[in-house]
């Protein structure tokens, strides 16, 4: 990690409704005068007093209450409007920390259930991590969320691929040249990881740097142990059921920043792992209808939370290292927040409002983040930019012989590595799955076919001692631009069988997420684990 970056008291003060820095430690009581003096207008807002993140910069992208959203946009409402260049809700560049803007990679998110208060870890049919201190049953679906994210022809993430980085992108841009670095479209998911930290409780308030340690302590758990393989990645640091993290009842219900962020409470934390990107995900159904419950739908017990995952997920992709990404800058009242800040706690029905948003693993509750090239809340955006290839960007599909020696520029989930026992040719292959017992593991890539190309191939060689019914090998390919999936590999158990190839037909110019994955129930004694190898389109 580099040298910590620290804001200047001019941009600290831009507090705005919910997307600063950092905190001094303590949460001071405030309270706002009873009436608002007139004031000269000027391009530098005042800070909302009833913002969460006032006096406390880190919150970046700090959800309030509905509650408080209320206070913020009456008090807001008083105060003079300032002239903006553009609109007062449009967003401009920072020009990024540490070389850092937006995700314009495939995101990777890793969870980290953080605390032995989770209870005991089960799994269930679709392969997720399930809690005994988990009584709302948020854990599974917040995985299946983050696997459905660009997947069954979803377009509520598409918003983001209107955002970019990269050298050639001006500080203070409000839109995104043809040479940028574009966040892509996510397809097929953005699940990297999951993990429970049970090695000790989790405090009861933990500090903004205790959850950036842990976020650290995370990376190295997974392995991303350079600035490389954290470059897109994400660490969401769930707290558990009963606790209070950066003290958030009554005033907030999630927020994200970045280790290096001096202003966190408890001070920056330390990272060999280059900058590591988390987010404070407290178990904010404990705030009942304040963050969200019921918001959508009846009882709705989990609309606020899976809420509140994509507003700081959709953050976090335009405003990584915050505030380098895309936030407000015009002084208005929205000044410092990010795109989903903006579209927060708006009715459902309403234009811009939170609504069901269907994935291919199921159907979540969503709000709006805002769109500068249709300045509005958008709940639903074409794909732009350079947003339509997903893993890499557009390109064709890579390392799929495996000979870099690792799993450069797959998505993985779940027990995955590069192997030499696995080399189906040449010295490396993928070994998916373990031989001792696992859950679900997969890779992924997501590619746009090239020119002249019919069909995409693969080896694979599985051994399975169990039956199908219960441990397998799979393979799917979704043409996320014809919004199909074609099943290549049926779930296959055999022992001993050794390498057999398999091909799908892909379609010139078309956008595809192939799916590699290993299915063991962790029973003990029969452990199920595939190579994969020579990946082709052709």
């Amino acid at each position: 990690m580099g040298t910590p970056h620290i804001r200047g008291a001019a941009r600290a003060t831009l507090a705005g409704l919910a997307s600063l820095s950092l905190a001094t430690g303590v949460a001071l009581a405030f309270t706002p005068p009873a009436t608002a003096a007139p004031q000269a207008t000027t391009q530098a807002a005042r800070p909302n007093p009833y913002s969460p993140a006032y006096q406390h910069p880190y919150r970046h992208g700090v959800i309030p209450t509905i509650q408080r959203n209320a206070k913020m946009k009456s008090w807001a409402a008083n105060q003079p409007a300032a002239t903006a260049a553009t609109g007062p809700q449009t967003l401009s560049y920072g020009g990024g920390i540490d070389g850092i803007g937006v995700q314009s990679g495939h995101s990777k998110v890793y969870l980290v259930f953080y605390g032995s208060q989770w209870g005991t870890q089960s799994t269930n049919s679709s392969g997720d991590a399930t809690f005994s201190g988990d009584p709302d049953g948020a854990a599974p679906v917040t995985q299946e969320m983050f696997k459905g994210i660009g997947t069954g022809n979803e377009r509520w993430s598409a918003d983001l691929t209107q955002w970019c980085d990269g050298p050639n992108v001006s500080s203070g841009a409000t839109s995104c040249p043809s040479n940028a670095n574009f966040i892509p479209y996510q397809s097929g998911g953005v699940l990297s990881g999951v993990w429970y930290d049970n090695s000790a409780a989790s405090p009861s308030a933990a500090t903004g740097h205790q959850l950036g340690a842990e976020a650290v302590k995370a990376a190295g758990h997974f392995g991303n142990t350079t600035a490389a393989s954290n470059r897109d990645a994400y660490y969401v640091v769930l707290s558990p059921h009963n606790t209070n993290p950066d003290n958030y009842q009554g005033q907030y219900c999630a927020w994200h920043d970045y280790n290096g962020d001096s202003t966190l409470t408890g001070g920056p934390v330390s990272s060999s792992y280059g900058d590591i990107a988390f987010s404070n995900q407290p178990y904010n159904m404990d705030s009942g209808s304040g963050c969200g419950v019921g918001f959508v739908n009846s009882p709705g017990t989990l609309d606020g939370w899976t809420m509140t995952l994509g507003h700081e997920w959709h953050e976090m992709m335009s405003d990584q290292n915050p505030a380098g990404g895309w936030t407000n800058h015009t002084g208005s009242s929205y000044d410092g927040q990010e795109n989903s800040d903006e579209c927060a706690w708006i009715s459902p029905g309403s234009a811009g409002g939170a609504a069901n948003v269907t994935m291919g693993t199921g159907t979540f509750a969503e709000q709006a983040s805002w769109s500068n090239d249709t300045n509005n809340c958008a709940i639903t955006h074409a794909i732009v930019g350079g947003g339509t290839g997903g893993g890499t960007g557009g390109g064709t599909l890579t390392n799929g012989t495996f000979e870099t020696g690792s799993l450069s520029s797959w998505t993985t989930s779940g027990s995955t590595s590069a192997t030499t026992s696995a080399a189906h040719s040449g010295s490396y292959g993928a070994m998916v799955g373990a031989t001792g017992p696992t859950n679900t593991s997969s890779l992924t890539q997501s590619f746009t076919a090239p020119s002249g190309s019919s069909k995409v191939s693969f080896w694979y060689n599985v051994t399975c001692p169990d039956t199908v019914t219960y441990d397998w090998a799979t393979a799917t390919l979704q043409d996320t631009t014809a919004g199909t999936t074609t099943t290549v590999l049926a779930k296959t158990c055999t022992q001993g069988a050794g390498w057999k190839q398999v091909s799908g037909s892909v379609t010139a110019g078309h956008n595809y997420t192939l799916t590699l994955t290993n299915k063991d129930d962790n029973y003990a004694g029969d452990p199920t684990y595939t190579y994969y190898d020579d990946v082709t389109v052709s």
